[in-house]
């Protein structure tokens, strides 16, 4: 039987590097994330058996959530059923390694669910079929039915961990800009949905243009900007009860373009007095704000550093739209962006070595990313409009807004990968823009 560990993905797999893309050999499997070109990986994903009475459609529904996580990384190629020769219908069974092998499956995962009134219990393992051995030790994961795609996730997160070695993404959800109507009359609420777009539910009505919602790192707040007053102000929204309060700025000023410190404590946002707007801090608990940027140039779209030491935001002091990066604490800001063109909404990776931004060049808009000394720049995307990028939780795909044009025009969500693969639409009910992704969920 499995190791049972209830609602937790804490491992720790022995993985040996592979070169290049991916390839099979006698130890344990791994595929190695690189800018060249990868095979997807070959995997075989069962239904899961059913163990109770009734439980086989969830079983199926699991596994086709499962295969999709994976195969929407482009890092993985599922095998079809009709190819399978050997058939998963006893989760005790020994898997019969050599009929796998046979169809060139590389990595197997088997499964089996169990359901009882509301509540559902899902076992799985991964399986080397290579080296005829599991990848680490099998896990259980219990909710309620109605949460059923969360547990595919975060099995699709231990079998994406295990195999390329680095944290999944699966588990998270995305606040965003929800957007229907035609393009002259469009209305606006803000969102929040599965990272894969499912199970959308809305935060606020459209009654007034909302705008730049953004995640706490905890995932348990919003922060975002309203004009319901008529003027741009800032609110910050409780997304479990969908209670929300206003940050309050100085009278007859604008603020927007706010975003949360690595510790939830501080927001940092613009503030926009007649022609000239700077950067300010505020202590959500005591609502005092500082100054962080003097000057006559527009200063907007800070984001801090995942350490909170550093934010790089956009100013155009040097003539044209440009992107720095000063200490947190306001002082001395270095210029990091000199390519052709404009920069804006940048943003720093959660794992610190990244920072992603939106580039304006000879007509066009991309999507891009740097380090955060300006070096290796790599535009990512390029359309009419793509604009507003956010990091998954790992730090390996970015997700943004890409408009078409005309009057017809309509906002989509897309994701794209940081080498530049695998660009794909995001599918929601309306169009989207503005999103911000949340951390995995607990």
């Amino acid at each position: 039987m499995c190791r049972i560990v209830c609602m937790v993905v804490a491992l720790t797999v022995a993985l040996i590097q592979m070169p290049a893309a991916v390839t099979a050999q006698n130890g344990p499997l791994r595929i190695e994330i690189t800018e060249g070109v990868i095979e997807p990986l070959p995997v075989a994903i069962p239904d899961l058996v059913a163990e109770t009475p009734g439980s086989a459609e969830m079983g199926q529904q699991l596994s086709r959530v499962i295969a999709a996580d994976l195969v929407g990384t482009g890092l993985f190629r599922e095998l079809p059923a009709s190819a399978f020769i050997s058939q998963i219908t006893d989760f005790g069974a020994p898997v019969q390694y050599a009929d796998w092998k046979a169809i060139n499956a590389q990595a197997l995962v088997t499964g089996a669910v169990t359901v009882s009134g509301n509540q559902v219990t899902v076992k799985f393992r991964l399986h080397d079929v290579f080296s005829g051995a599991e990848l680490g030790d099998g896990l259980q994961f219990a909710g309620t039915t109605d949460g059923w795609r969360r547990i595919a996730h975060k099995v699709a997160d231990v079998v994406y961990s295990r195999i390329t070695g680095e944290g999944g993404y699966f588990d998270s959800r995305v606040v965003f800009v929800s957007e229907s109507g035609p393009k002259a009359q469009r209305r606006k609420r803000l969102a929040v949905m599965d990272y894969d777009g499912a199970n959308v539910q809305y935060l606020t009505g459209s009654e007034a243009i909302v705008l730049a919602p953004r995640f706490s790192a905890t995932g348990d707040r919003v922060l975002y900007t309203s004009y319901e007053t008529g003027f741009p102000r800032i609110y910050v929204l409780d997304v479990g009860s969908v209670q929300r309060r206003v940050l309050e700025s100085q009278q007859g000023v604008m603020s927007f373009a706010p975003r949360f410190s690595p510790d939830g404590r501080t927001v940092v946002y613009s503030l926009s007095q007649g022609s000239n707007t700077d950067i300010y801090a505020m202590d959500i608990a005591s609502g005092a704000a500082r100054r962080l940027t003097s000057g006559p140039a527009i200063e907007t779209a800070p984001s801090y550093s995942p350490d909170g030491a550093q934010i790089v935001f956009e100013s155009d002091r040097s003539g044209t739209q440009q992107l720095y990066v000063m200490p947190s604490g306001g002082g001395e800001a270095r210029r990091i962006s000199f390519g052709e063109g404009r920069y804006g909404t940048p943003v720093w990776s959660p794992r610190g070595d990244l920072i992603a931004f939106t580039k304006q060049s000879k007509g066009r808009f991309h999507i891009g990313v740097m380090r955060t000394d300006g070096s290796e720049e790599r535009l990512l995307t390029a359309s009419f409009l793509d604009e507003g990028p956010t990091w998954s939780p790992n730090g390996r795909v970015i997700m943004f807004a890409r408009e078409t044009q005309g009057a017809a025009g309509r906002s989509t969500l897309y994701s794209v990968d940081i080498t530049g693969r695998n660009l794909r639409p995001v599918r929601t009910p309306d169009g989207g823009s503005d999103p911000s992704w949340g951390p995995l969920q607990r």
